[in-house]
């Protein structure tokens, strides 16, 4: 089947347009149900202290949950508080952090073969809507 299906568990969030993040989770997972989750900052730091024993908020995770089955967690706070560093508005953060879990789910880790992606799927998916916007990679979570 496949398909993005989200989930708002914060007071608000400025994800976007819903068609965007399964027309990227198609392309990168293609026959996968993906589930995206918005979660404040008490959440998500819950959930990288049980699932990755890591003590800092999280901008997102992403684990597989099953055959052809994940989950993305954004934490739209964190995210809005990084954006400006990766010269992105909040918007096409929001949305690389969704190609960024897509490609960990899919298996791939940290490198310039997945930074090259993310830039290509972002120039792709961003154009011409509410995510364009310049992508540079001072990247990475340091922690």
């Amino acid at each position: 089947m496949g398909g993005v299906s989200i989930q708002n568990l914060t007071r608000s969030v400025s994800g976007g347009p819903r068609l965007v993040f399964s027309k990227v989770a198609k392309k990168v997972l293609p026959g996968w149900d993906i589930s995206l989750v918005f979660v404040g900052e008490k959440r998500a730091l819950a959930l990288n202290k049980k699932l990755r024993k890591k003590s800092y908020v999280p901008n997102v995770l992403s684990y597989v949950a099953g055959e052809k089955s994940g989950e993305i967690i954004i934490c739209p706070q964190e995210a809005n508080r990084q954006a400006a560093a990766y010269r992105m508005s909040k918007q096409g953060f929001i949305l690389y952090l969704f190609i960024h879990g897509a490609l960990h789910i899919k298996g791939w880790v940290h490198s310039a073969k997945m930074d090259k992606c993310e830039r290509d799927l972002l120039a792709t998916f961003a154009k011409g809507s509410a995510y364009a916007n310049p992508y540079e990679t001072p990247h990475r979570n340091r922690r």
